[in-house]
């Protein structure tokens, strides 16, 4: 599995495993770590000091602000109505979907296996539990899980919920 040469690495970034990840077009932030079996793909825009964790996806239309981690497994999708093919039978082309962004803020957690659906953002601070299938924006501080994930109560005085993050 390749980087390729139109990868923007930033300062200082660890790659754990070179020759298992497949990095192209991307821009890495400076001091972000990467694990094995990790891709991310062409437009995708990586913050500085995150950690993206083994056998995630990252594709096209996210953007990762800062001190980001993202768990084992985690996916991300962009395209609402993916298909293989068009109406009639021909492959289908980048002209033929409508590509969705996608944006984390600062802080931000992602547990494991998390499935993150396109177009929505999850804002600074936000826990997203392990397993957990995102559809609709998260907003700041918030922590989420389950499927669909959905909001957890309150964090008590000490400022955590106990349930993560």
């Amino acid at each position: 599995m390749p980087i390729t040469e139109d990868v923007k690495l930033g300062s200082d970034v660890r790659i754990f495993h070179p020759e298992l990840v497949n990095l192209y077009g991307c821009v890495v932030g400076d001091e972000t770590r990467i694990g094995a079996f990790v891709e991310i793909q062409a437009g995708a825009k990586i913050g500085a000091r995150c950690k993206i964790s083994s056998h995630s996806f990252i594709c096209e239309g996210v953007a990762i602000e800062d001190e980001v981690f993202v768990g084992h497994g985690v996916m991300f999708t962009n395209d609402k109505f993916p298909k293989a093919t068009t109406a009639d039978g021909r492959p289908q082309q980048a002209s033929d979907w409508t590509l969705q962004r996608t944006h984390v803020g600062r802080g931000a957690s992602i547990g494991s296996n998390a499935t993150i659906l396109c177009g929505v953002t999850i804002g600074a601070g936000a826990c997203v539990g392990a397993g957990a299938v995102v559809t609709k924006d998260i907003p700041p501080g918030a922590i989420v899980a389950g499927v669909p994930a959905r909001a957890l109560p309150a964090a008590d005085d000490s400022g955590r919920s106990g349930r993560g993050c």
